[in-house]
Parts: structure tokens; sequence; C-alpha cells
């Protein structure tokens, strides 16, 4: 039994998606970014009381990072990951932890536009320095991008699925327009079916009420 516990729009869609791919049965508990996080049930699952928590073979995970490895070992015929000794393995491990490098700088960006409920709480500089950063995050990808289909020449794989999650949340802070090979690569794999599949659902609660955050001024 595999059992995902989720919010929309945050790093748990990349378990979501993740597991779509795969293609094995499995559960969704739908939280609420909110104090439930907090709970001394769910932080028995995740002690920092974040998404997502993998229930899966008897025990429970956390970190996106250690659960795409898993399930990718743990489902070797899907093609998702690349095993010890394949040759793309050591790039497939830095594009699949590249995604916290984009995500950190979108959850600070999160903090100041979504989570600070005032205007005095939030710091222009901090906006601009954070969406700058991403935009030096989009030129790696566009480098690596360059001339492929994928971040790997080996296909579609679970580093296409780590980043292009974050990339789904850090376009709500800066956007792909000066980026053409991660815009086009973006487009091309939030159009499959298993992407569309871990998207909000109507009625569920949103995280982002904006399809973009400008960078606020004082």
């Amino acid at each position: 039994m595999i059992r995902l516990h989720h919010c929309p729009q945050t790093r748990s869609m990349r378990t979501f998606w993740l597991l779509n791919e795969l293609g094995v049965p499995f559960e969704v508990v739908t939280h609420g970014f909110d104090k439930s996080l907090r709970s001394d049930a769910f932080l028995s699952m995740s002690p920092a009381g974040r998404v997502p928590a993998l229930e899966i073979d008897g025990d429970t995970m956390f970190e996106t990072g250690a659960i795409t490895e898993y399930l990718c070992e743990s489902y070797p015929d899907s093609a998702m990951g690349r095993p010890v000794g394949h040759p793309e393995r050591r790039d497939w491990l830095v594009w699949v932890h590249f995604s916290e490098t984009v995500s950190q700088h979108s959850a600070a960006l999160t903090q100041q536009h979504v989570m600070l409920y005032e205007d005095s709480m939030r710091s222009p500089i901090i906006m601009k320095l954070e969406a700058a950063r991403l935009k030096k995050c989009y030129a790696a990808l566009e480098a690596r991008l360059e001339g492929r289909t994928y971040l790997l020449d080996g296909g579609f794989s679970a580093a296409d699925v780590s980043v292009g999650q974050a990339i789904y949340m850090s376009r709500h802070f800066a956007r792909l327009t000066e980026f053409p090979a991660l815009s086009a690569w973006y487009d091309r794999i939030s159009a499959r079916p298993a992407f569309q599949a871990a998207l909000p659902v109507d009625g569920e609660r949103l995280l982002y009420a904006e399809p973009f955050y400008p960078a606020w001024e004082s």
C-alpha cells in the first residue's frame, strides 16, 4: 500500500506526479496548507510538519529527494531512474537534487508574497534577490536543455519530474520568457497526462491565489 500525504501546489506534487508516471496504485490524502500539519499525528510521519509524507512498505518517508530515489529503485523497469553503474547516474542525481535549489528560492518568495499578510512584514530586497536567483537557476537549465529534449540524453526521467515541479512553482515569481529552451521543455513535460493528473482539482484550496506575483515595491 502506498499513501501520499499531499497539499496542492507544494513539493508533494513532485511525488504525486512521479507516482502517476510509475503507474502504480496509490492513495492520496489531501491536507490543508495550515496548522493541521503541526498535529501530533502528522508530525509522527513528517517531523518538520511538511509534505510530502509517503506511507510505503509499512513505514513512512519524507523528503522528496529521498522519496524519488527510493521509488525509482523500487520500480526499476519504469526507466524513471538511473541505477548505480548507469552512465547517466551522476547527471540524474545532480538534476533530481537541483530541484531543491530552485524550490528553496520559490519557498522564500512564497513566504514573502503569500504567507506574510501585512505589507510591513515583506521585504522588497528579499523579493528581488530571490527572483534574480531563480533566473540564475533558469539560466543553468537553459544551458543544459539547449539541443536536448529532456534533461538527460537517455530520455524522460524523474529528473524532469523533480525539476519540472520546481519550475511549476517558480513560474509564479519569475517568468520563463527569456529562456526558450527551458520554456519549450516545460511546455513539453507539463503536457504529460501524469503531470496533469497531479494538478489541483476544482474545489481544492490553492496555495497560490494568483498566477503571478511581481516583485513588490515599497
